[in-house]
């Protein structure tokens, strides 16, 4: 592959590789995992509470989701920077959903020792923290798409401002991170309001 096909293939659009996709292109379908799957798996991380890990892992549950993606790909509508990541953690959010219910319905077998030591928070500390994670994901549900992928690009997987203004398609990562800032803000009003 020469350097310019090289930097063709890196500027195409997600929209542009989906399209490929459904034309039956599995080079576009390769090109377009290797783009999000160090995205999916960072924001994956540490999301499957401890009592619904057996043998899932963080690596499972992303093949997963890019497995039902993939099948469900043609009902896929591209609607702007950062749809498909959102359509991801969409189908991954619903995965970590099932496992946690299915976690639910099955019995303990924990053994029971002499010495009990208490490492689970205690159930107010427990109830604080899902209310904030609740009031969390409510607010930036609240946020207009494009900021929510800032928001999620930002604080939940960490990338720095000049990454995510190529991500967002913003002109500068000083626009980026104002536009990070901004979403912030008003997710903060909006979990104040929730509380």
């Amino acid at each position: 592959m020469t350097a310019i096909a090289r930097n063709a293939a890196v500027l195409e659009t997600t929209h542009q590789l989906v399209e490929r996709i459904r034309g039956g292109d599995a080079e576009a379908r390769d090109r377009l995992i290797r783009r999000y799957l160090p995205l999916l798996t960072r924001w994956a991380h540490g999301r499957l509470p401890n009592p619904a890990r057996d043998l899932n892992e963080t690596a499972d549950l992303v093949q997963l989701t890019l497995l039902r993606a993939f099948q469900a790909l043609p009902a896929f509508e591209v609607q702007g920077p950062g749809a498909f990541f959102a359509y991801l953690r969409q189908i991954m959010s619903n995965i970590l959903k099932d496992e946690i219910r299915r976690t639910a319905r099955r019995p303990v077998h924990d053994e029971i020792t002499a010495e009990v030591v208490e490492s689970d928070p205690l159930p107010l500390e427990r109830a604080v923290n899902i209310e904030t994670l609740q009031a969390y994901e409510q607010a930036l549900n609240s946020l207009e798409p494009d900021q929510r992928e800032a928001v999620i690009l930002r604080i939940e997987l960490g990338l720095p401002h000049d990454e995510i203004a190529k991500l967002i398609d913003a002109p500068s990562p000083n626009a980026a991170r104002m536009k990070i800032a901004r979403a912030l803000m008003r997710m903060a009003e909006l979990m104040n309001a929730h509380r």
